[in-house]
């Protein structure tokens, strides 16, 4: 019998953090292996653990898994959580990359400089209300169903609701003019294993305290070190 997946990564959020959801929706525990210092990335390049010298890196199944999205595609496929056809999955994926192109201007604001800190906000709040936040509201309207594609619970579903729960953390009231997907929001975050992840005490990263921002950057980038 195969262990239990192993996450190699800074204790944070950032580019892993889907993928903690991910599993955790599939019902499936890890373990976390935090790199705390340069020298531990260091050491994982060195060791030939990364492909292309970077992290996230997933060790699942024999392998050593890296690039996010290549990750997060053998967990749906694995799971069950990518559609019934291609059809689905293509719309799976139209989904899921807006969604990560939101979940990234949100994670990297912590690292903005003070002096664009203010505007990046902005940004990120007219984006999520008229850009992203609308479609997701009007997809589930028109097609009167619990789930975003084709009535079933996928990926789409889980980083769309990990999307929503960040962009409150930006603005509490962010849906309240979206009352479709206040439902679907209380209807996901119900579903057994989300409603675990999200309990205190579980493998869910919080926010990026921009204390840590000067030791995740010494981790990552060699002028810092």
């Amino acid at each position: 019998m195969a262990g239990k997946p192993k996450l190699y990564y800074f204790n944070g959020r950032g580019r892993m953090e889907t993928i903690r959801w991910l599993l955790a929706a599939a019902g499936i525990e890890f373990e976390e292996q935090f790199l705390e210092t340069r020298k531990d990335l260091l050491k994982l390049q060195q060791d030939g653990a990364l492909l292309f010298q970077q992290v996230p890196m997933v060790e699942i199944d024999g392998m050593k898994m890296v690039q996010t999205r290549a990750v997060l595609n053998y967990i749906s496929g694995k799971h069950n959580l990518y559609g019934k056809d291609l059809k689905e999955r293509a719309l799976i994926d139209m989904y899921v990359e807006a969604t990560m192109d939101l979940n990234e201007m949100i994670m990297l604001h912590p690292i903005q400089l003070p002096e664009t800190k203010a505007k990046h906000f902005a940004t990120i709040i007219e984006k999520a209300t008229t850009r992203y936040i609308p479609v997701y509201e009007k997809a589930l309207k028109d097609h009167g169903q619990d789930f975003l594609v084709g009535n079933r619970f996928s990926r789409a579903d889980v980083q769309l609701l990990e999307t929503i729960l960040m962009a409150e953390e930006c603005k509490p009231d962010i849906l309240s003019k979206f009352p479709v997907l206040q439902g679907f929001k209380a209807k996901i975050s119900n579903i057994p294993t989300i409603k675990k992840f999200l309990q205190p005490g579980s493998q869910r990263k919080p926010p990026l305290d921009e204390k840590l921002v000067p030791k995740v950057k010494s981790i990552f980038y060699t002028d810092n070190e």
